[in-house]
């Protein structure tokens, strides 16, 4: 490639880099103003080429259609904006003269800063060898044209990510991804605070019934999935058994589009409810009890004591389980909808991360499965970013 389009992007992204930094540091002094100009026209360019040095700046060809270069683009934006930050923290930990890290006076500290990374190498190691390499493969095959059992690949630089802006059987599987993932953190959240209320009143026997609640967590989704299966079957299912009796009529919840997204709810929001029963039932142990007498002397009833007390001491715990459930909801119930309606029909119940699995291993995909999964990957930082930003404004940590 022209070392002209380097150079260009390296240097447009340094002019950025440098302003952007400047412009984070503009109350500071003279001196601090100029250092931040120059640590962010590094930052910039490095973060700038940093995502197309791998990919050899191929999304600005010739040949290649608008979007590929637009997706150049926002690869560029990111990594100035990645760089920045890190610039950022680092230039203010230096400015403000903060310890970042335990001073050698400080209790506890190693007296020889070797010491700790030497005890520290067998976990960096272990992260190397299954957490880092492993990502940095897949950003590889995530750029290549892989079959799963052929040995020959080929570079298609960004076609397996601007591929997937026309395939609406990618859309309709994001859009499956929201409502299941929806439904479930709210219906879970939901019925195991209701749940939870219930089991923290003082009645006989409430160990044990606290531990049957919690239970079904400890098992897999995968039998969770088998679980269900028995209960939601179409001709031998138990619960189309009571409900034939019932009503005389069987509800298709595996074969129908409509009811096969409630049968990997329901199973689903089984499975983590033991979760979040657990962790309520602790954060009402730290609701302080004069607060509630106190509320009930004045005169509130009880659904007013739970929503302006309980509630909001409460919201620590909240937040956690949505950030926890949403996490579940995307990844772990890949295994019950495997086992219980293997991603159909119709695509109902094929979400992103099933839709990944059938790409790589059915239809041998790895190229493509690998950019879905980056993608995935982003959008689930992206809304737990999104979530720290607005939610956790709302929790209250005082009692």
């Amino acid at each position: 490639m022209n070392l002209s389009v380097p150079l260009l992007v390296f240097t447009l992204s340094a002019l950025a880099g440098a302003g952007l930094l400047a412009y984070l540091f503009r109350k500071s002094t003279t001196r601090t103003l100029t250092t931040a100009a120059i640590t962010g026209a590094a930052a910039g360019g490095v973060g700038g080429v940093a995502f197309m040095v791998p990919l050899n700046f191929c999304t600005f060809e010739q040949e290649r259609e608008p979007i590929d270069f637009a997706f150049g683009v926002l690869l560029i934006a990111v990594g100035i904006l990645v760089a920045i930050l890190i610039a950022r923290f680092a230039l203010r930990a230096l400015v403000d003269r903060r310890a970042v890290f335990a001073s050698e006076q400080s209790a506890g500290a190693f007296k020889r800063g070797w010491l700790a990374y030497l005890f520290l190498t067998p976990t960096i190691l272990i992260l190397l060898l299954f957490l880092y390499y492993p990502a940095i493969d897949t950003f590889r095959l995530s750029t290549q044209l892989v079959k799963l059992g052929l040995p020959r690949t080929a570079f298609v630089c960004v076609d397996n990510f601007t591929a997937l802006v026309g395939d609406p059987d990618y859309f309709q599987a994001l859009a499956v991804t929201i409502y299941l993932s929806i439904a479930i953190v709210v219906l879970s959240i939901s019925i195991a605070l209701a749940i939870a209320l219930v089991a923290y009143l003082p009645v006989k026997g409430a160990r044990i019934y606290r531990t049957l609640l919690i239970w079904p967590y400890s098992i897999s989704p995968v039998v969770a999935g088998i679980i269900f299966l028995l209960i939601f079957n179409p001709l031998t299912g138990i619960f189309n058994a009571f409900f034939s009796a019932l009503f005389g009529t069987n509800i298709p919840w595996l074969n129908n589009p409509t009811f096969a997204p409630w049968a990997v709810i329901i199973a689903s929001v089984w499975k983590s409810l033991g979760f979040n029963i657990l962790f309520y039932i602790a954060g009402l142990q730290n609701v302080p009890g004069d607060l509630v007498e106190a509320a009930a002397i004045d005169g509130a009833n009880a659904w007013r004591r739970f929503w302006s007390i309980v509630f909001p001491m409460l919201s620590p715990i909240t937040f956690f389980l949505i950030i926890t459930n949403t996490t579940y909801a995307v990844f772990e119930t890949f295994g019950t909808i495997d086992t219980l309606t293997s991603g159909g029909p119709l695509g109902s119940t094929t979400t992103l991360m099933f839709r990944i699995y059938d790409v790589g291993f059915t239809n041998r995909d790895l190229g493509k499965a690998a950019a879905q999964s980056i993608v995935l990957f982003i959008m689930v930082i992206g809304i737990t970013l999104l979530q720290f930003r607005t939610t956790a404004r709302r929790v209250n940590y005082g009692a």
